[in-house]
């Protein structure tokens, strides 16, 4: 018997029942991360890790079936030992780790193998499938340490500040955001962020993960209040006449896709900042390696050129899958 297969539901764990992931209804859905694009709407029962459970009872409704775990913890289904582990996308993030009779698979959603301070740090698991995301499985995409990529945008902060520009970061709501806004220079000036990342805020730090608490932005607030401050918006907020009230201002994006050359200029932003909460080439390889899985699953990205990479390369037997993953980081 398979231990993971895909059908139209999504990832399937046959001997269990269970679903990882799922994109249509089922039953009981194990959730990597609160992401929408692996955290989706209508499941009978849901189980995911702790830091993930009010983000998507904000996300989905607060009266979803919810069960949520540690990492580490081992739950058995049918004989299916299931346990979660860290994948360091962002918080709460897991890896799905299902052990049936002396074989071991992975299916890890999304991650990045740097440590970037908010979420918990990526763990490799030994296993003998292992089913990874490539979304930026290209050797063109190699990201700088985080703290230089900080370093350039609180240096930007500070100038535009000095001409008296407001400045606007584009991030997704969910963990880029959270993500920014720890590693802001708080002494160069304010911090605002938009309602739905508030919103998304509010959740996780009910949830115990220790944010730096910042205001949203509200129809009260004068022009003048956000003179010389840092704006954190979502991408849709781009263009609209939400932002007309942070006039004079410059804005920039914070992504993964920023290391391509033109990206930035498409998506008229003042500046591009190359920074994801996805593994680059080399951290895929690294933690495809280190689970020392005979066979990789690829899913979502580059997965022709990646696979290929990896069978000619690596010797690593490595198989396409067709998913609905990916929506999140491209929208």
């Amino acid at each position: 018997m398979k231990l993971l297969e895909l059908t139209d539901s999504g990832l399937f764990c046959t001997p269990a029942g269970i679903f990882i992931d799922p994109w249509k209804p089922v039953d009981l859905a194990v959730i990597t991360h609160a992401h929408s694009d692996h955290s989706r709407w209508g499941m009978k029962h849901y189980l995911a890790h702790h830091h993930s459970a009010e983000v998507m009872k904000l996300r989905l409704g607060s009266e979803i079936s919810l069960e949520t775990v540690d990492y580490g913890q081992t739950l058995e289904i049918n004989s299916v030992k299931i346990s979660l582990h860290p994948a360091g996308h962002i918080p709460g993030s897991a890896q799905i780790r299902l052990e049936y009779q002396g074989k071991i698979a992975v299916v890890s959603g999304d991650y990045k193998v740097e440590n970037d301070g908010l979420s918990s740090p990526f763990e490799p698991v030994k296993c003998h499938e292992f089913v990874s995301e490539c979304t930026f499985g290209l050797p063109i995409y190699k990201w700088e340490r985080q703290t230089e990529i900080f370093r350039q945008i609180n240096s930007w902060w500070r100038e535009n500040g000095a001409e008296g520009r407001t400045t606007v970061l584009f991030a997704y709501s969910l963990g880029k955001a959270q993500r920014i806004l720890q590693n802001l220079d708080q002494s160069i000036g304010e911090v605002f962020v938009h309602g739905a990342i508030w919103n998304t805020n509010q959740a996780l730090i009910s949830n115990g993960i220790d944010l730096w608490d910042v205001p949203r932005v509200t129809q009260e607030m004068s022009k003048s209040t956000f003179k010389g401050s840092l704006i954190i918006a979502p991408p849709s907020a781009m263009g609209t006449p939400w932002m007309k009230r942070f006039s004079p201002y410059r804005t920039g994006i914070c992504s993964g896709w920023m290391n391509v050359r033109g990206t930035r200029r498409r998506r008229a932003a003042d500046r591009g900042f190359v920074l994801s909460d996805h593994a680059d080439w080399e951290g895929l390889i690294q933690a495809i390696e280190a689970t020392e899985a005979e066979k990789v699953y690829l899913t979502h990205g580059n997965t022709a050129a990646f696979g290929k990479f990896l069978q000619e390369e690596k010797g690593i037997d490595a198989v396409e899958l067709q998913t609905l993953f990916g929506v999140e980081e491209v929208e």
